[in-house]
């Protein structure tokens, strides 16, 4: 992990480096580690693996959302730290000035890959490609290449989770209300109180109130919606990286199973289905 902060070496390294922007949903990953924070202090969740959660990414200068979930990782990162029921168990990291130099030893580094975007949302993507060919294992949407990359590699390598396409297209047109949600969740409607008590901002109740009023009144990117399939889905993740054997497993069958990204299959399957051209044979 050469080029990294001071990392422990046997704890799951977690990953989510890309742009910041709501529909990635940084956020979600952040009030997951929250969540975690939260049921260490209960005494819960010691039956996992240590967990390292690594952020890095830029937001555009005019983005306050944006901005306002990277001063949230942050405070949420002080918080677990200063705590020592918690900071040996978790820990967060943010990485600044992301940029093709400092995400190389992120790519080789990493082990657990974060492709959370609310399905529908993600073009393509190639950070989860770059990832997976350096082994680690894609937690994600059904969004973007993680469809390509699933099909590649199989269910048991892959931890999926959330709503597909069709099925956050259902649940809006269905007049979604994250309050009915929080209604029936105490737990997490806990995790969105804590944002405007100001106990992670030094006493500032008003800080992360515009997060905390987006996800109870919109979750435009079902941030609130996905969030039990996520949690479970990391517990699982959890789960499998005490398994040595098998997570090497998953992780050699993870870097093998990337050459289908190859450029060289790219432009050959342009050339057949879309410019309809054929190769010139070169001659000696």
């Amino acid at each position: 992990r050469r080029g990294l902060p001071p990392l422990d070496v046997g704890a799951l390294l977690d990953v989510q480096v890309k742009r910041i922007h709501e529909y990635k949903r940084q956020q979600l990953a952040a009030l997951h580690a929250l969540w975690l924070w939260q049921r260490l202090r209960r005494g819960e969740g010691g039956d996992g693996p240590p967990r390292t959660l690594l952020f890095a990414g830029k937001a555009a200068p005019g983005y306050r959302m944006a901005k306002l979930t990277i001063q949230l990782i942050h405070a949420v990162a002080a918080a677990v730290a200063a705590d020592p029921r918690a900071r040996d168990r978790l820990r967060l990291v943010f990485v600044p000035d992301y940029n093709v130099k400092s995400s190389l030893p992120i790519f080789a580094a990493a082990e657990l890959s974060e492709q959370i975007s609310t399905a529908g949302k993600e073009a393509s993507g190639t950070g989860n490609m770059k990832l997976m060919m350096n082994g680690a294992l894609t937690l994600g949407t059904l969004d973007g290449a993680n469809v390509e990359i699933r099909e590649r590699v199989g269910d048991e390598h892959f931890f999926r989770f959330g709503r597909d396409v069709d099925e956050v297209a259902a649940l809006l047109a269905a007049g979604y209300r994250p309050r009915d949600l929080l209604a029936d969740d105490p737990e997490l409607a806990e995790l969105l109180d804590r944002l405007v008590s100001g106990e992670l901002s030094g006493g500032d109740r008003e800080l992360f109130r515009p997060l905390a009023e987006e996800l109870a009144e919109s979750d435009r990117w079902l941030v609130l919606a996905d969030f039990a399939s996520y949690a479970a889905a990391q517990e699982a993740a959890g789960r499998r990286y005490l398994d040595r054997e098998g997570w090497t497993a998953s992780s050699i069958v993870n870097s093998a199973r990337s050459g289908y990204f190859s450029s060289d299959r790219a432009i050959r399957e342009y050339c057949e289905r879309v410019w309809r051209v054929a190769p010139v044979p070169v001659g000696k």
